[in-house]
């Protein structure tokens, strides 16, 4: 162990000091604690300089991975960079600044981005209006969902209470559903990966609420079959909802409105380039089709006869409040800066270079991964572990192995529709030199797997920690420096 791998209590001295606190300017009757909050005893901290704990966490960040530091095909999450253009201009004070209670009068050109930002959304996607509330993807779908049934409800239909699920979705749809209150009715995959629109035709009837869908599928596949399968929900009066996971491939080539959904979220931290490790912070907009403008949620930035942008209230056929204030700002203003950055034209090669990315990646890798569904993919596709799975070689062994290759793992085990799956995505964001890279790798690994089976089954061998209980790591973690020793 390097002597700055140490955890910083390991570095700590009695008597050290890292910090320097002003003299109090204040009153003590103003700026004390108030007795009855002061700590009994002084908190087990640490005792160490301002340098070592500045080579703490310097050190700490080197060892995690990033879009920054390397490769990272995840699948289903569009794990592209984030250009640096878009911090700069979310840290501008004149936008950090704000506050949420200060009068419109004064934040007239945060309101203004809000307002352009959900029209250049409608552009994209073909929707009429978006609200710009939800706090993350899975929030924009409760948020649509509730579109969906305060829809059907002031129209007098309460008994459309199901909603239809593809096999093959990404696990919020459900979940998401569920917290909406809807009963969810599984529609199943046919060979080809796409939704079987024979088994979605008996489950059509009058008490259905719509259908949740994702285009292209989780399986990295253009549902072809859209625009009869829209016929038959909005014959059976439901509704589209469309899961913007994977709008990535279809950014300036197709809209989800010309193919006859009613409402959709995107993920701003995924197809517009905002960081969304560690679990946030995200944005899901949520864009409606005409006839659904009035459901949507309150706050709405509307243009008064004064010129100026004003947030409106009460609608008494919105679906509601559904996030304190306008949403997560500082990540509309990095995906604003990121459309503006590529502007018009520019939008247009970011769903093909996406498309391209990925069957380059598919059709390399083909002769030594398990390929189910053979056909042209768009912005993501699925192995089914090794080509020759005879060493007892699994999925997980091959992501961790990746590991000491300097390359994130993709997507494991993920969809569920495979049992080895391995999921890629490389997002247009990467060049040809990282993609051929990453290929030479995998199939360097493939070739291991038959001549050195043990040395995945064991691996990762270089990184800081070796491979860990991943299962009592999340369900039990220690996070405690005591509860270590």
């Amino acid at each position: 162990m390097k002597y700055y791998d140490k955890l910083i209590f390991d570095l700590s001295k009695a008597g050290r000091q890292g910090y320097s606190l002003p003299a109090n300017k204040w009153t003590a009757s103003v700026s004390e604690i108030p007795a009855g909050l002061k700590r009994a005893s002084a908190p087990a901290l640490p005792q160490v300089s301002e340098l070592d704990v500045v080579r703490h966490y310097t050190n700490l960040s080197q060892m995690n991975f990033g879009v920054d530091s390397g490769f990272y095909p995840l699948g289903s999450c569009t794990m592209k960079y984030n250009p640096k253009i878009n911090e700069e201009i979310a840290a501008m004070p004149a936008f950090a600044g704000l506050h949420p209670l200060q009068p419109e009068s004064t934040v007239q050109g945060a309101l203004m981005v809000y307002d352009k930002l959900a029209k250049s959304l409608s552009a994209i996607t073909g929707m009429a209006e978006f609200t710009l509330n939800p706090f993350a993807g899975a929030h924009g779908e409760l948020t649509g969902l509730m579109i969906i049934r305060q829809y059907h409800m002031s129209r007098g239909d309460e008994k459309r209470t199901r909603i239809i699920v593809p096999d093959s979705a990404h696990g919020t749809n459900p979940a998401s559903a569920a917290v909406c209150g809807l009963e969810i009715v599984q529609v199943k995959s046919n060979a080809a990966g796409l939704v079987d629109v024979e088994d979605l035709k008996p489950l059509l009837d009058d008490t259905i609420a719509g259908i949740m869908m994702t285009n292209p599928n989780t399986l990295g596949l253009f549902e072809k079959d859209i625009k009869e399968i829209a016929a038959l929900v909005h014959e059976c009066g439901g509704l589209l909802y469309y899961d913007g996971a994977n709008m990535n491939p279809l950014v300036g080539m197709v809209r989800p409105g010309d193919m006859g959904f009613d409402v959709l979220h995107l993920n701003l931290h995924k197809t517009f380039s905002t960081p969304h490790g560690g679990g946030g912070p995200g944005a899901g907009p949520v864009g409606v089709a005409g006839h659904l403008v009035p459901y949507l949620p309150v706050p709405k930035v509307v243009k008064g006869d004064d010129g100026l942008l004003h947030l409106v209230g009460a609608d008494g056929q919105s679906c509601g409040r559904i996030s304190g204030f306008m949403g997560n700002f500082g990540v509309l203003l990095r995906a604003y800066t990121y459309i503006l950055m590529l502007g018009k034209q520019n939008v247009r090669n970011v769903g093909p270079l996406a498309v391209l990315g990925a069957n380059y990646i598919k059709e390399s890798l083909k002769d030594c991964y398990k390929l189910p569904i053979p056909t042209v993919c768009k912005h993501e596709f699925v192995f089914d572990g090794l080509l020759d799975q005879s060493t007892g070689v699994t999925t997980l062994d091959i992501a961790k192995r990746l590991l000491d290759y300097g390359f994130h793992a993709p997507t494991i085990y993920f969809p569920l529709l495979f049992h080895q799956s391995i999921m890629i995505e490389p997002t247009e964001t990467e060049s040809k030199e990282t993609l051929d890279g990453f290929i030479e790798i995998m199939k360097h690994i493939a070739a291991e797997a038959i001549s050195d089976p043990e040395s995945l089954k064991t691996a990762p061998h270089t990184t800081p920690v070796r491979r860990l209980d991943e299962t009592t790591a999340a369900r039990q973690p220690v996070l405690r420096y005591k509860d270590m020793l």
